[in-house]
């Protein structure tokens, strides 16, 4: 099958894959778990469908992520695994580069950070030829903390024109009420599709807009032990 899936088989299936080259805005208010639903898409890539993953974390450090994943007994393929960390430098501890795991000096570093998605690009297409690949970056709303609007659009325009070009998978995850509207309206000219989250008294919804011809209707969900559930 040459589209990409979320591993989320209720979207999934109303959605009917997602083509190749495709941009995806994940947005969410904070407490929703998003970064989690990110983790199990990640994990459904790499694991079920042999993709290669490269995550840009500005949130949490490589080492915790990959230690979430072994908590949970979630077994990675590391091979097709690349993080590009932005907080360890950031806050002075150690910061040993492996195979799997690059630094860059902070959320503000976006020419490091470009650097290192391009060094993992070339690993996964070039040298290990893997020919369905995604993007992750939690998050943009972290970035922005740091960059202008105009500075990060441009960083993005760059990437989200490459994931086109090489037919590969772009998830960026955005806080929804961190950002005013003219903000969120610039970034979503970057994107085909939007996976929303939203809360409502005390409950998770999850749906996708531009993905397929219509919206998918709002699905509540539920995570445990690093699964997610649609409650029916």
């Amino acid at each position: 099958m040459s589209d990409y899936t979320l591993g989320i088989k209720e979207l999934d299936n109303a959605i009917g894959g997602i083509r190749k080259g495709s941009n995806i805005m994940l947005i969410g208010p904070p407490m929703s778990q998003k970064e989690v639903i990110l983790k199990y898409i990640l994990y459904h890539g790499t694991a079920i469908n042999d993709n290669a993953i490269i995550a840009v974390t500005t949130r949490e450090p490589a080492t915790d992520i990959l230690e979430w994943f072994k908590e949970n007994q979630l077994v990675l393929p590391l091979s097709r695994i690349g993080i590009i960390d932005c907080i360890t430098k950031s806050v002075g501890r150690d910061a040993l580069e492996t195979e799997n795991i690059k630094f860059a000096s902070s959320p503000a570093d976006l020419t490091g950070i470009g650097v290192r998605i391009s060094q993992f690009l070339e690993d996964f297409f070039m040298n290990k030829k893997i020919p369905k690949i995604q993007l992750h970056i939690n998050s943009l709303s972290a970035i922005l903390m740091y960059s202008n609007i105009q500075t990060v659009f441009r960083f993005m325009h760059v990437f989200t024109g490459r994931i086109k070009a090489a037919g590969a998978l772009g998830i960026f995850v955005v806080d929804s009420g961190m950002h005013d509207d003219p903000t969120i309206a610039t970034l979503k000219q970057l994107f085909d599709g939007v996976i929303e989250i939203k809360e409502e008294n005390d409950r998770n919804y999850i749906r996708t807009v531009g993905l397929s011809s219509k919206p998918t209707p709002w699905l509540e969900y539920e995570i445990e032990a690093g699964k997610l559930r649609i409650i029916q």
